[in-house]
């Protein structure tokens, strides 16, 4: 049997304040992105000593998965690759063929499907693979994950309790929930199932909320950090903007959901917890983030889950119940220029 082994791929953040601008030269060495927008990111993570909170957030999961795995007996070394810091892919890979690893089953640090959350990731894989001096291990890219409950639970509870909270202070009627992700251009999100996926979470944790309070909140789906060019369309509305909209609407807290991400990230301290806390402050409105899932108890076993629908096909992971489950393996084609996603 192959030597078989576990990739955890992820999108990498730099340590310090040297590595800022080359982090951020990597990031972007295939996107149009303008010059003064990486001085502007890179201002962020100098905000934070130049460090991504991501790192760490990474190699503690790790460390989770590896316990789990081998509480339950399952021999699969855990290996560690990014796609824009160290350490590269192609180092991880080179490593791994030096173990002796023919194989390996990839869990990407993104629940949804789109270009830059899958296809990208997928794209690098196959770059890592076609340069000779990588060896040539067989990968396959675990499935998609935004329907599994140790994702969104997290999610679901931490609305509870902040609506709860602000609702107390502010009443019910005047709390409004957003679910945050990040914005992509509307042309990519026409090729991929992002914003459908998004709302089968959007409208699961709702429900929730409904549920457990009592109370039918006013909810809107908002984005954050955009990147691109003002000439191409983002998804909107941004975030602070869509909470001066509703604050002059009468809004006077917002409970906040970032649904968009596993962990916390710059896109998540930054964007949330600075420049959208701030806009909360400016406005006089009570503020509440919801935490992201990676941290809560029994994560790891999500990807634990994953790995085993592969490796037992009678097992099938723990799913909500949401009209369209994520598929094995995607389809050719997916999430590039005139793929037709499904739909409800």
């Amino acid at each position: 049997m192959a030597r078989r082994a576990l990739l955890y791929f992820s999108f990498g953040g730099p340590d310090g304040p040297d590595d800022v601008l080359p982090f951020m030269q990597n990031v972007t060495r295939k996107r149009p992105v303008p010059p003064e927008r990486l001085v502007e990111v890179s201002r962020h993570y100098h905000l934070f000593g130049g460090r991504s909170p991501i790192n760490s957030i990474n190699l503690e999961l790790i460390d989770r998965i590896r316990h789990a795995l081998d509480a339950s007996g399952t021999d699969l070394p855990v290996y560690f690759g990014n796609r824009n810091w160290s350490p590269y892919l192609g180092d991880t890979l080179r490593q791994m063929g030096g173990d002796g690893v023919e194989e390996a089953l990839v869990f990407v640090t993104s629940a949804y499907g789109s270009y830059s959350g899958c296809r990208q990731y997928r794209d690098d894989l196959a770059e890592a693979l076609a340069d000779p001096a990588n060896p040539q291990i067989r990968l396959f890219k675990l499935r998609h994950f935004y329907d599994h409950p140790r994702f969104v639970e997290p999610f679901a509870l931490g609305a509870v309790e902040a609506f709860t909270r602000l609702a107390e202070v502010h009443g019910g009627s005047a709390v409004r929930v957003l679910y945050t992700a990040h914005s992509i251009p509307t042309a990519m999100a026409a090729n991929s199932e992002y914003l459908l996926q998004l709302g089968l979470v959007r409208d699961y944790v709702n429900a929730r909320l409904r549920a457990e309070t009592g109370v039918r909140p006013d909810s809107a789906q908002v984005y954050q950090s955009r990147s691109g060019p003002p000439s191409q369309p983002w998804l909107e509305p941004d975030i602070s903007d869509a909470m001066a909209q509703m604050h002059a609407a009468g809004a006077r807290a917002f409970v906040v959901i970032p649904i968009g991400f596993i962990s916390d990230h710059m896109e998540v301290v930054y964007d949330l917890d600075t420049l959208a806390a701030s806009t909360a402050r400016d406005l006089g409105a009570g503020f509440a983030r919801v935490a992201t899932p990676s941290a809560s108890a029994g994560f790891e076993q999500l990807v634990l889950d994953l790995v085993r629908e592969i490796e037992d096909p009678g097992f099938a992971a723990p799913s909500l119940p949401m009209p369209l489950k994520p598929v094995q393996e995607c389809q050719a084609g997916c999430c590039m220029p005139g793929y037709v996603p499904r739909s409800l």
